[in-house]
């Protein structure tokens, strides 16, 4: 395996990408098609577990509705109807999502629906495990205000999880798996439990080596982060409050 010295100012940004409102307004059916499914991959895991918890949902069923309400912005175009003028997408998004389960519920549908949302594979396993496998006493239901919180966070860790895996992606393409690796070592699974110093005589390398490797991964992880933000955002104001939200800092 090869590593790439590490060189002042080598800090390619990841290719911008556009962002899912304009997408989904296309003329080009795959650019849409490829609007829904980073809509998908970002929000299927929130929206699963607010079902299950604001709904009350068991897993099957929230597993159901989940691809259900994905068949429903891509049938309804709801993010058409977006206006980031009058607040957050993610914020519109789990209104519908409200709003979708209660129609469900009304009209008594039940109907049972495949796997896969506009390709994205939904790992339904993983998600309930994150969860903790969940089944809520409506008596004890959190309230509206701090499971609107519940979303906003596990929005929040969604995207997160989509940018380390980007980031992966990107160092084993340009083979600097080590990097990825200490970086999942320090950043990730906790600093409180190793030190550079054990960093450097694990991998034996200088001390040096791992402060730059860090500073290099947190720096395209940043990156990779906004631009993924960008993404998910119907205006460069949307982008900049959602990421002073992400990295509690203003962007400079």
């Amino acid at each position: 395996m090869r590593e790439e010295r590490f060189q002042p100012g080598d800090d390619r940004f990841p290719p911008t990408r556009r962002s899912v409102i304009e997408a989904v307004r296309s003329i080009d059916a795959e650019e849409r098609e490829r609007a829904l499914e980073s809509l998908c991959a970002a929000y299927w895991k929130p929206i699963y577990k607010y079902i299950r918890l604001r709904w009350n949902r068991p897993a099957d069923e929230a597993q159901d509705l989940t691809q259900g309400f994905f068949i429903e912005v891509l049938e309804r175009e709801l993010l058409e109807k977006f206006d980031p003028k009058k607040g957050r997408l993610r914020t519109y998004l789990r209104v519908c999502v409200d709003s979708f389960v209660s129609n469900e519920d009304k009209a008594g549908r039940r109907q049972k629906r495949g796997g896969n949302v506009a390709h994205v594979a939904l790992d339904f396993a993983a998600a309930e495990e994150e969860l903790g496998g969940a089944v809520m006493d409506p008596a004890a239901i959190p309230s509206p205000e701090s499971l609107e919180e519940f979303f906003e966070k596990e929005w929040l860790r969604s995207l997160f999880s989509l940018a380390v895996e980007e980031l992966h992606q990107f160092c084993v393409a340009r083979e600097r798996e080590r990097t990825f690796r200490l970086f999942e070592a320090y950043d990730l699974e906790g600093h409180d439990k190793i030190s550079y110093e054990q960093l450097a005589k694990e991998y034996a390398i200088p001390v040096t080596d791992v402060t730059n490797a860090l500073a290099w991964a947190r720096r395209e992880f940043r990156r990779i982060t906004l631009a993924r933000l960008r993404e998910l955002c119907g205006s460069e104001e949307e982008f900049h409050r959602e990421a002073r939200a992400a990295f509690g800092a203003e962007l400079k």
